[in-house]
């Protein structure tokens, strides 16, 4: 198990869409564990694959307060998203240093391959859901900044660029 290091802000990478997983194997079980231990030494509550330099589609989430209770999930698709809209500073460590408020459904039912490679089902609320849905952003290219106006997205980047 490696901490990986996190693709700098434009690498074309964070905007290209993730290949999805035929199967799982121990190889995948790898990233996975490495995903997980990069996520822990940030802190994170999730990490995408292709923030990694990985272009396949796993992520993992894991919101709990204890820690250690990461979900791995491999090509997530969401079947089912809340009307009512949460808001959370969302941030990544592609782009330190710079963060926003965005508003995503306050919980999502995502579809996924788990370790096991079975098909697998399951609710997300709160913390986890934003992370999910933000982590899926990332395997189809996106960034949390791409859910903001115009205006707030170039300010948001001004001043990442300043920090660096």
């Amino acid at each position: 198990m490696t901490v990986r290091t996190c693709l700098p802000w434009p690498d074309n990478r964070l905007r290209t869409k993730a290949q999805d997983v035929a199967e799982i194997t121990d190889d995948i079980r790898a990233i996975w564990d490495d995903m997980i231990d990069t996520m822990e030494a940030m802190p994170g509550v999730g990490l995408a694959a292709p923030q990694i330099g990985v272009m396949l589609r796993l992520a993992v989430v894991d919101g709990s307060a204890e820690r250690g209770r990461a979900v791995r999930l491999a090509n997530p698709e969401i079947l089912h998203s809340s009307i009512e809209l949460r808001e959370h500073d969302e941030a990544s460590p592609n782009l330190p240093g710079v963060s926003a408020k965005v508003k995503r459904p306050r919980a999502v039912t995502v579809k996924f391959l788990n370790e096991q490679g079975i098909v697998d089902r399951r609710d997300f609320v709160g913390i986890e859901a934003t992370s999910v849905q933000h982590q899926i952003d990332h395997l189809n290219g996106r960034m949390y900044f791409d859910r903001l106006s115009k205006i707030k997205r170039d300010m948001l980047l001004r001043k990442a660029r300043k920090s660096t």
